[in-house]
């Protein structure tokens, strides 16, 4: 995929006149957000230490398209070792074109461009400096039923009581699916898209778990900055949620839950919930780049399928939630993809990842995991230094890649020490 295709931004406020520092923020399972061009911690380490910023969006993902659609034979040339390819061939085009010479290049990343980071530094150490990897699930697993374990114990911090109330709401809803008179009251109460049809165990475990997303995404951004990103609903927290299911006035658990429903939905700006597994697979089934999936739901969903797994499954007994077992996430992956992907396929594909990337046994140099316990990806990073310069930051009631927002007065107090801590470590590897 030639430079010239793949999207990029570049901020050169901050660019010293000798030009010897770049700081390049890598692009993830989703359109590059100039947003972060303009305001972000990264821009005040870049002010610091006066180093141009440029900003790579992913292969695939946003206007990045190397291919004519997103054909399942033409997303085999998406993947992370693709990816990683992608930034030293931009790097390389990019210091000769702007005469970069011998600078040294900062890479950050959040999430699954926190990995990214990391990997980078890893496996192209002569052309990566450094690099800061945010919330970055670097070990990967099938069956990630430790997610939903993170949400349990994140809910119960303040309410102990609410994952049960949860799961008590859940097993209600478990229960009137059982019974198809039932199933307009359900529409009605959850405010679906459209009548509610069951006709498998796909279509019910997408269900179940459409209504879980949205306390998990609450979960794992709670309490964040994404507001500068153009996100709604950043309002609604844990604190929010298990206030509702707490309160016995709304009714049983099940009237609470449909209540925490209908106000994330509200503060989304959303009339509905989507919740039709059949519309789901035909919109993941559309391969043109104008398709209602081509924002990233086709791109990363492969990526899960044939790297990381990464799948969210109710397998554990310790969570609130039921319904969507790991079965379930695999199907998905034969009806959308290839019938021939199963548990098999799957499990070799990301034993080969860990094998190549080294999992949780990351080995290198000058890397930081700032990693928020609240997040529920956290349970697949690095949360504890591991050698003289790969460090661990874990931040208590901080969440998902909260220490890259841009600072604000309500933010939990371990981030601006986080965010200090970083700045001193690129001041050490800078100097090198």
């Amino acid at each position: 995929m030639p430079s010239e295709e793949k999207r990029y931004f570049v901020n050169g406020a901050f660019r010293s006149a000798n030009g010897s520092r770049v700081f390049l923020m890598i692009g993830g399972e989703g359109a590059a957000n100039p947003a972060w061009m303009t305001s972000g911690a990264w821009l005040a380490y870049a002010e610091k230490f006066g180093a141009l910023c440029i900003m790579l969006e992913h292969r695939f993902y946003g206007k990045s398209h190397p291919t004519t659609d997103m054909s399942t034979n033409n997303l085999r040339y998406l993947s992370s070792r693709q990816a990683l390819a992608d930034i030293a061939h931009f790097q390389t085009v990019m210091t000769q074109k702007l005469g970069l010479g011998d600078g040294k290049w900062v890479v950050f990343g959040g999430s699954y461009p926190g990995s990214l980071a990391a990997w980078y530094r890893m496996k192209y150490p002569h052309l990566a400096h450094a690099a800061v990897a945010s919330s970055a699930p670097v070990n990967a697993v099938v069956n990630f039923s430790e997610y939903l374990e993170v949400v349990q114990l994140s809910l119960s911090v303040n309410h102990s009581g609410c994952p049960r109330a949860l799961r008590q709401a859940s097993d209600t809803v478990i229960q009137l699916l059982t019974y198809q008179e039932n199933y307009q009251k359900i529409t009605d109460d959850f405010k679906l898209c459209e009548l509610l049809q069951v006709n498998s165990v796909m279509d019910s475990a997408y269900f179940l778990e459409a209504l879980a997303e949205n306390i998990m995404n609450v979960v794992q951004y709670n309490n964040d900055n994404r507001a500068f990103e153009g996100i709604k609903g950043t309002n609604i927290t844990m604190q929010v949620v298990c206030d509702i299911m707490a309160n016995e006035s709304l009714g049983a658990p099940y009237e609470r839950y449909v209540s925490v429903i209908n106000t994330i939905l509200e503060a989304m700006e959303e009339k509905c919930v989507d919740a039709s597994y059949k519309k789901y697979v035909q919109e993941m089934t559309n391969t043109s780049w104008e398709g209602p999936a081509s924002s990233g739901g086709r791109q990363w969903v492969y990526q899960t399928c044939t790297e990381f797994g990464f799948f969210q499954s109710t397998d554990s007994a310790s969570q609130p939630f039921s319904g969507f077992p790991l079965s379930y996430h695999v199907q998905q992956c034969s009806d959308i993809y290839d019938p021939a992907f199963n548990i098999s396929t799957v499990t070799d594909s990301v034993q080969q990842t860990n094998e190549y990337y080294g999992g949780f046994n990351i080995k290198g140099s000058r890397i930081v995991f700032p990693n928020g316990l609240i997040d529920p990806w956290h349970a697949l990073g690095i949360n504890s230094d591991l050698g003289s310069d790969l460090f661990a930051i874990p931040m208590p009631d901080a969440a998902h890649c909260a220490n890259m927002y841009p600072v604000r007065p309500e933010e939990p107090p371990i981030l601006p020490t986080a965010r200090r801590y970083i700045m001193a470590l690129l001041d050490k590897w800078l100097r090198l």
